[in-house]
């Protein structure tokens, strides 16, 4: 029997894609994806770190890669804030559980651009974004 395998990370974006033409304002999107973070396991106290703080995020924003099984990494997240938690969740379903080849190769401005965050969210809200991704990607390179 083969291990069922996670869609690629361009699959993921269609998902998430077609999810969000599904819904019709940005009103409804931002409900959406707070929605999203209540989906997301609680860090630990221990885990809501210095270690583990992402800088350059306007909210209190934790990032944790779990040791995964070597080939693939997996990551976990948290914030003090809903929408910073959903977004949080979007991140996790595209580069959770992925190769770091995968996770590097990834067009994250291209794929926010795609799902319409570039234009949706504030600048300060963008620029933690972009600190997200360029963690998970430092941890990618590291672990590549």
């Amino acid at each position: 029997m083969t291990q069922s395998l996670s869609p690629d990370i361009n699959a993921a974006l269609a998902e998430l894609t077609d999810e969000f033409e599904i819904l019709g304002d940005w009103e409804e999107r931002y409900r959406y994806v707070i929605e999203l973070g209540r989906d997301l396991a609680p860090l630990s106290d221990a885990e809501r770190s210095e270690d583990h703080k992402v800088r350059g995020c306007s909210s209190q924003v934790w990032l944790v890669r779990d040791p995964g099984d070597g080939a693939r990494l997996r990551f976990r997240g948290d914030s003090d804030a809903h929408i910073v938690r959903g977004l949080i969740a979007i991140l996790l379903r595209l580069y959770s559980d992925r190769p770091a080849a995968e996770i590097l190769a990834f067009d994250a401005p291209a794929a926010f651009a795609k799902l319409g965050l570039t234009g949706a969210l504030s600048q300060q809200r963008a620029n933690g974004l972009a600190s997200m991704v360029e963690r998970i990607r430092r941890q990618a390179a590291a672990a590549g």
